[in-house]
């Protein structure tokens, strides 16, 4: 988890948080992102502590890192070490961020009869899943801004938090992103809290399994090259 998701467009974004339009070229809805692809995500301003709208790499390079290689498989922090691993302990305390969602995927391990041959072959089937009440995800996220030490270049990045999936989701997959409620997000946002604990606290509070529906849909979305709402139909509606 989470390794595939439905990022809104920009206007769904603004509308949902109320944020102001800064970018002339605005991003689009994208049903196949992936990591290390580039990434809507809401954090405060530099000054100001205004919300702002920006754009990062999924997959977190921490600030200290030194190599020219990224960091592999950095997209998704699990909530209950992100406090003490060093990839995640500093993004956790300092800077921490939104990463706005309409659903995500999950994959099932089935075992499927092949209508050639007769064998039972081990297959995944993927599942959207997304909010009951249509309703965009705010995931919880952590942030960090490194410097290319070869080029100078910044780079904004950031991971999912997650945490162990409860109730029905858990049938599908043992993970789910943590999905924060609207009342705590300028809470999560704060840059003056540093406390590990309270953090916890705040991401505590994550959304329910109730909260959720989800529904089995094709293999498009296998295919990164992949992307439009054919990916989200329910299966049972394909032809």
């Amino acid at each position: 988890m989470c390794g595939r998701y439905v990022s809104p467009g920009q206007a769904a974004i603004e509308r949902a948080w109320h944020i102001g339009r800064h970018n002339q070229a605005p991003f689009e809805r994208r049903f196949n992102v992936f990591p290390t692809a580039t990434i809507p995500l809401l954090r405060l301003a530099d000054e100001g502590d205004v919300l702002e709208l920006v754009t990062g790499r999924w997959g977190l390079v921490p600030h200290w890192w030194k190599q020219a290689k990224l960091p592999a498989l950095t997209h998704n922090a699990r909530m209950e070490a992100a406090a003490g691993k060093p990839m995640w302990r500093d993004a956790w305390r300092h800077a921490r961020c939104l990463i706005p969602a309409e659903g995500w995927y999950e994959w099932q391990a089935v075992e499927r009869i092949d209508p050639v041959t007769g064998e039972v072959k081990p297959v995944k089937q993927p599942y959207y899943f997304h909010r009951a009440d249509g309703r965009l995800l705010g995931f919880a996220g952590l942030m960090s801004r490194w410097t290319n030490p070869g080029t100078g270049a910044q780079l904004i990045s950031c991971a999912v938090l997650s945490t162990a999936a409860q109730g029905e989701l858990a049938k599908v997959h043992d993970r789910a992103p943590v999905a924060l409620p609207e009342a705590v997000h300028a809470a999560w946002l704060d840059r003056q809290l540093d406390d590990p604990a309270r953090v916890q606290a705040i991401a505590d509070t994550h959304a329910g399994p109730e909260e959720f529906e989800f529904r089995k849909v094709g293999p498009l979305v296998n295919d990164t090259r992949r992307d439009g709402p054919e990916l989200i139909e329910p299966l049972e509606s394909r032809a």
